[in-house]
């Protein structure tokens, strides 16, 4: 096919922001190219906020055309966890037909090269940055989190964890020359003299299984990790979170026809109401990648089951907080109070379990019982929500039934150190907007830890009563060995503690942040310097994004020819 977008074009436009990345996963400073703000899109082909509304507006009850092979019905049935109904329809695969097309243009696309298939990676993600308005509201409407947070989660800091996952891509396809001379010395007889070509190999297909929480976050990782090196990607989303992908999906298509490579690359499984084809796909031999984000117990089925496939897993963890000592009291409390109300909770990175000594901790404001901690925290969260307005801003919705139901449920596990309360949205009045409940837990009770060493995803933390700091640092240990974490916060003034917190942390591999008190929080990772999961603990078996994360996604294949 005759391609629109030439490499020089390609490389002309993106070949500056691929070494931008490649220099910044080296430096790990702060970079971003995708901008955090909406006033900065509404210029030079980006759509401005009225547009990116209506685009949105537009996609509402009507279908979704994709134009790819083996469609053999329509389905949809998304609702927003803010109440309307989106009434968008996708089309239903036959996978029998779509699986076998999306092979036919894998020789081509492995023939590219690394450097064609980055810079086609950039234009797909150039694309979806100039319509990040449109993918806020689909983001926001599909997951329930707060527009703002949907803009800059679902839209800069997704494209930008996708752009890293492309330069690690690129560097590790890139590590091994492509050609090389060789020659043996023989002595006085004529050397031995090959040449050589090596070529990184793609697995073969790739599926991705979006969730329901952070489709784009969470789904461009694996998504552009496996189309850079060369790899067809099946992205199959989460049913109550289908548009931001399919979004994504019809972008990558678009690029890849006016790039001169097949467009049946990237093609999207839209599952019908109560079909679960995850499963059927995940065992197909055609599958040789699978990228998931969701429970512990399909995660678990994954990786046992889908032998064929290399998989990567993020999946449940119980994240904790140890609180020692503090000598900024007010800024330690400011900053639990927003990372246990972002979001509803519903990060897989937010605190759970905060571990505070029985006998209460030392702080700049004088000694602090566990009760007094307890308190002031309920009280800082309190403060933090008590505007509508805000709380709305911060709270997002619950994302579905379930969590409203763990929610609930948890009150009855302890005493309430803070109760959970209704909020009502004035824009989106079916929406479900609920504050954070905080538990208070003996942690030397048997009964209670059935409840802070399980995963209550959600608006639900557990202030759990310990013996000591040495009590806490060993239930930390306990927690992340048995059921993983994907964060880990620590309080102290302590340098023994502080060293003895990071020894845990680098013996169970689990990241780590400590005393923070200004605008940075425990449940936030910035693409380029922080690695999201370690791989080295049950909640993930991948971290995002490191060389890891894309070298087995390739194999380099040598051929050999006499000089």
């Amino acid at each position: 096919m005759a391609a629109e977008l030439t490499t020089s074009q390609l490389s002309e436009t993106h070949r500056t922001t691929l070494d931008q990345a490649l220099d910044v996963i080296r430096t790990r400073a702060y970079w971003s190219p995708h901008p955090e703000h909406p006033k900065a899109y509404g210029e030079n082909g980006s759509l401005s906020a009225a547009e990116g509304l209506a685009a949105f507006q537009a996609l509402q009850g009507s279908r979704f055309e994709l134009d790819q092979p083996g469609t053999d019905g329509w389905t949809g049935a998304e609702v927003s966890p803010y109440g309307p109904h989106l009434g968008i329809e996708y089309p239903h695969a036959d996978i029998d037909v779509l699986l076998p097309a999306m092979r036919a243009g894998m020789g081509a696309w492995r023939d590219a090269g690394p450097e064609a298939r980055a810079l086609v990676c950039l234009e797909i993600l150039s694309r979806i940055s100039a319509r990040t308005h449109e993918f806020a509201h689909a983001v926001m409407h599909t997951s329930g989190q707060a527009f703002m947070m949907a803009f800059q989660a679902g839209g800069p800091h997704a494209q930008d964890r996708g752009l890293e996952a492309v330069a690690y891509a690129y560097a590790e396809q890139t590590r091994t020359p492509a050609a090389a001379d060789w020659s043996k010395p023989q002595g006085k007889r004529d050397p031995l003299s090959l040449n050589k070509t090596f070529t990184a190999v793609p697995r073969g297909i790739a599926l991705l299984i979006g969730c329901n929480t952070f489709p784009t976050w969470n789904g461009y990782p694996g998504l552009f990790a496996s189309l850079a090196t060369g790899n067809p990607v099946l992205v199959k989303p989460h049913p109550r979170a289908v548009l931001p992908l399919a979004l994504t999906v019809r972008i990558a298509r678009e690029v890849l026809a006016e790039a001169g490579f097949d467009p049946d690359l990237v093609a999207l499984a839209a599952e019908r109401p109560g079909e679960g084809i995850a499963k059927t796909l995940a065992t197909r031999p055609e599958i040789r990648i699978i990228d998931y984000t969701g429970s512990t117990a399909f995660g678990d089925w994954l990786e046992a089951n889908a032998r064929q496939a290399q998989v990567y897993t993020e999946k449940a963890g119980v994240n904790t907080v140890v609180i020692d000592s503090t000598d900024d009291y007010k800024g330690m409390l400011s900053n639990l109070a927003f990372s246990l109300s972002l979001y509803s909770g519903q990060m897989c990175t937010t605190p759970q379990n905060l571990l505070i000594p029985r006998d209460g901790i030392a702080t700049d404001a004088g000694p602090k019982s566990y009760d007094e901690v307890t308190a002031d925290l309920a009280a800082s969260v309190a403060g933090l929500l008590g505007d509508d307005a805000r709380a709305n801003a911060l709270l997002g919705a619950l994302v579905n039934p379930d969590v409203k139901a763990r929610l609930e449920a948890a009150s009855d596990l302890g005493e309430v150190a803070l109760p959970s309360k209704e909020i009502t949205h004035p824009d989106f009045p079916d929406a479900t907007v609920r504050t954070p409940l905080m538990v208070k837990l003996d942690g030397a009770k048997p009964d209670a830890e059935a409840a802070y060493m399980s995963e209550c995803f959600g608006p639900v933390s557990f202030a759990v009563a310990v013996g000591s700091t040495a009590d806490a640092l060993e239930l930390l240990r306990r927690t992340v060995r048995e059921k993983g974490a994907m964060t880990v916060g620590a309080y102290t003034t302590s340098p023994e503690t502080e060293s003895a917190v990071e020894e845990v942390c680098l013996e169970e591999s689990a990241q780590l942040s400590l005393n923070l008190t200004g605008g940075v929080y425990v449940n936030q990772t910035a693409a380029f310097s922080d690695f999201h999961g370690s791989g080295g603990n049950p909640a993930a078996n991948a971290a995002l994004c490191d060389a890891a994360f894309v070298a087995n996604r390739f194999r380099m294949v040598e051929v050999r020819r006499q000089a």
